[in-house]
């Protein structure tokens, strides 16, 4: 079966070659007029090729996490287990389309029956489509693929990860905080990685007034799966269906 007909998006191989590193030069500082002009036709293009992939009739949560966790890992096992509960409770699943986290949520998606969707990044090391999802894109730039995953998703649910993980679950919280986007459910999944950062919150955040102590409601931290199922299914972003 070929790539389209498995409803996978992604570059081909010379394509690849071309917009390789588009990202680091847009990002690197000054250039030239006609070189700026061409990384936003890029842009453009990779923000249309989003929105034709992502035309989702069912309500979607996004899952985050580190790409590092092995299969015997407890973390893997917790995204596997909410990967098919998120199914069994009527949404389908999208991530990263990477390993680790990402590999494990759309592994139970999966075996649930439910719908299984990866938005990859080109990077040199470390994120490769995972054999568990059942459409597929990639981008180059982070911050389309960041628009895609918000835009599309009813909610996200945030296992342990790394840099990547936070720079997600910080902007969803700032774009919510700023407005930018309707309240969004969003949840920490695992209170042993997690509550350190969210004492940090109240301690020094709330403390020093840098946030409001309304803003700590923004994000549910649990162990419950079946909690952080709940929470999602009570918010109307969630309920109504908003997250098309």
């Amino acid at each position: 079966m070929s790539e389209a007909e498995n409803g996978i998006h992604a570059y081909p191989d010379s394509l690849l070659e071309q917009v390789e590193g588009a990202e680091a030069e847009f990002l690197a500082g000054r250039r030239g007029h006609a070189e700026n002009v061409e990384s936003a036709v890029r842009i453009f293009l990779e923000f249309l090729r989003g929105f034709e992939f992502l035309q989702l009739e069912q309500r979607h949560v996004t899952v985050f996490g580190s790409a590092r966790f092995a299969e015997d890992h407890e973390y893997y096992a917790l995204a596997r287990t909410l990967g098919s509960a998120l199914v069994e409770a009527g949404f389908g699943v999208i991530t990263g389309g990477g390993p680790g986290i990402m590999e494990a949520a759309n592994r139970g998606a999966r075996e649930a029956g439910g719908s299984s969707i990866g938005i990859n990044i080109h990077l040199p090391h470390e994120q490769h489509p995972n054999p568990y999802v059942d459409r597929f894109i990639e981008f180059e730039h982070f911050f389309v693929r960041k628009v895609m995953l918000v835009k599309y998703s009813c909610a996200f649910v945030v296992l342990p990860g790394g840099f990547g993980t936070l720079d997600e679950v910080f902007e969803t919280l700032t774009l919510m905080q700023t407005e930018k986007i309707d309240s969004f459910p969003v949840v920490a999944l695992g209170t042993s990685f997690w509550q350190p950062l969210i004492d940090f919150f109240s301690a020094r955040l709330v403390a020093e007034k840098t946030i409001a102590p309304g803003d700590m409601d923004r994000l549910l931290c649990t162990d419950s799966i079946d909690e952080a199922i709940g929470h999602i299914r009570a918010h109307p972003r969630a309920c109504n269906g908003d997250g098309r």
